[in-house]
């Protein structure tokens, strides 16, 4: 996805020892090449000596090329991949803090219904919903609460696994 000036957004996954200081590692990587980390999620493996990480990075692709190099020679490292543009499994979740009062509430509890999101929280001024899926989903899902005064918003940023048996990272 161009997101303008020539930058791309990147979808990376990466397998990393279950170390302290891994992350900030990676992250300086990004930083001093001038790349926004967009999303950053760090998750167990089924292994319990490495963390699976996925990143969305925006930045321009041949800067990114270098950064996969570097991430790659990185000791606590063991694997990173660019998967923009592949045949990948993605979701997200997202919290909705909804204001709302007894004459909006039903109307914004058959919408929720409507878009299978989970009523995870009801107060007598709010409500809080719960979304998952693809980020274009969630970017939906917003859209269509935006008029009803959402108070806080809360996404977990992507998680990605590869399709079939192929190993994710």
């Amino acid at each position: 996805m161009e997101t303008g000036s020539g930058y791309r957004r990147h979808t990376i996954s990466l397998k990393v020892s279950n170390r302290p200081g891994v992350l900030i590692r990676i992250a300086l990587v990004f930083s001093r090449r001038g790349y926004n980390l967009d999303s950053l999620v760090v998750s167990p493996s089924s292994d319990p000596e490495f963390s699976m990480m996925n990143i969305v990075a925006s930045g321009d692709e041949k800067v990114l090329d270098q950064i996969l190099k570097q991430l790659n020679k990185i000791i606590d490292v063991v694997h990173a991949t660019d998967r923009t543009g592949q045949d990948i499994i993605t979701r997200e979740l997202a919290l909705l803090k909804i204001r709302c009062d007894q004459k909006t509430r039903g109307e914004v509890l058959q919408l929720a219904s409507a878009l299978k999101c989970e009523t995870v929280d009801i107060y007598d001024t709010s409500l809080t919903l719960q979304a998952s899926g693809s980020s274009e989903r969630l970017d939906a899902i917003i859209r269509v609460f935006e008029p009803y005064d959402v108070s806080e918003l809360v996404r977990t940023g992507k998680v990605l696994m590869a399709r079939g048996s192929e190993p994710t990272a």
